[in-house]
């Protein structure tokens, strides 16, 4: 194995992990919408119940990326970690929020009383989406730092330190971007898409499911508008691109040549755009009654057509910004401080080693599909809840 390919192979794993997380923020988008598709505290609880089996997940897959990013690129984990602290601080402040929401809601001695909880939900469910996908969108639009290697060997600096921001927003400049809003809010309104696809698919309720399918095109019309708009302005503006020295330079629609490229991660993303509006397509005009007898609904599978193409479609996304010749973690304030897969990675000895350690990851995505199976084997109703003393 070459050390090009490791580079690419731990980006993809990297980009597989992404993608798997904004899938999960589902459990954010149904958090959003409590309000909205429960307007009883009892169908509240069944909401939150059924998000609150799924959270951990979100949870553990958002650390397991950042862990990941750790030991494969630690140059950037310690720039954007490290420098944009201000952004992931808040980021991981709305998930510490939601997990104290679920676990005291309905605690004795809760004196803020547990719409006050609710509501924290709710904040997550809208911050958390918009603030990751914020993130994101810095791989194309680029951040505010400037990489400083010569600090590791330089007897006279002060500190040894690689990397610094340019200014003192640490991360939070990137939300006065306008298209990094665009896509935040994309992931935003995708999240909702597929919290509502989900509670379809898991709650056994005919008040709830009812108001599904309006709900679900109230969110999915805003999204495809800002994800529409989002990939139009990616095809058309300059991209971060590198020669082969290492230089850095602008280069014309250089997504858009990317795309061409790259037809087969065009392919997947089409494919994942395709199963996206499929999904919303069967959830908003399948039939959504419900069965006396299992709970199951026309458009109870949707979540699973949305799902899979929201993996395929981010996947092919995040590759995009990393994959032929480009600066993945572009500087607006130092262009030659962009990062790319070449100059940012572990050694070889790393890769090499965590290459042989990953071929365990499909043994653990086995054990996570049969605890969710067994989950969601029987789907989530006003009895269970009651008669469940560890309910939320």
């Amino acid at each position: 194995m070459t050390y090009e390919f490791l580079q690419h192979y731990w980006c993809f794993i990297v980009s597989l992990l992404g993608a798997l997380l904004v899938f999960l923020l589902f459990v954010q988008g149904a958090n959003s919408v409590i309000f909205s598709l429960g307007r009883t505290s009892e169908e509240r609880r069944l909401l939150i119940n059924s998000t609150g089996r799924k959270w951990e997940f979100t949870f553990t897959t958002l650390v397991t990326f950042g862990g990941a990013f750790f030991a494969s690129f630690p140059l950037f984990y310690s720039t954007s970690f490290g420098g944009a602290y201000w952004l992931w601080m808040l980021i991981l402040f709305t998930f510490v929020l939601q997990a104290v929401s679920y676990e005291f809601q309905n605690k004795l001695g809760n004196f803020l009383g547990p719409k006050t909880f609710q509501w924290f939900l709710v904040l997550n469910g809208i911050l958390g989406p918009l603030l990751l996908g914020g993130a994101v969108a810095t791989f194309f639009e680029g951040s505010n730092f400037v990489i400083e290697k010569a600090n590791l060997i330089d007897a006279g600096a002060v500190t040894p330190i690689i990397s610094r921001w340019a200014n003192a927003s640490h991360g939070l400049d990137a939300l006065l971007n306008p298209w990094v809003l665009v896509l935040g809010l994309a992931v935003m309104f995708l999240a909702r898409v597929l919290g509502i696809l989900y509670t379809m698919n898991n709650i056994n309720d005919e008040g709830i499911r009812s108001r599904c399918p309006g709900r679900l095109l109230g969110s999915a019309v805003p999204f495809v508008i800002l994800f529409v708009g989002y990939l139009v302005h990616l095809l058309m503006k300059d991209g971060f691109a590198y020669d082969e020295t290492g230089t850095i330079f602008m280069e014309p629609n250089k997504y858009l040549h990317n795309m061409v490229d790259m037809w087969y991660l065009t392919l997947v993303m089409l494919v994942g755009v395709v199963l996206v509006l499929w999904g919303i397509y069967t959830g908003a005009y399948g039939t959504n009654g419900t069965s006396e007898t299992n709970g199951t609904s026309g458009g109870s599978k949707s979540i699973w057509f949305a799902g899979v193409g929201t993996v395929l479609t981010v996947l092919a996304l995040l590759l995009m910004s990393a994959w032929n010749h480009t600066a993945y973690y572009p500087s607006t304030a130092d262009l030659q401080s962009s990062l790319t897969l070449e100059n940012s990675c572990s050694s070889y000895f790393t890769l090499n080693t965590m290459f042989y350690v990953s071929l365990l990851v499909p043994f653990v995505l086995a054990y996570i599909v049969y605890c969710w199976w067994k989950i969601d084997s029987r789907k989530i109703t006003h009895e269970e809840i009651a008669a469940d003393g560890h309910a939320y």
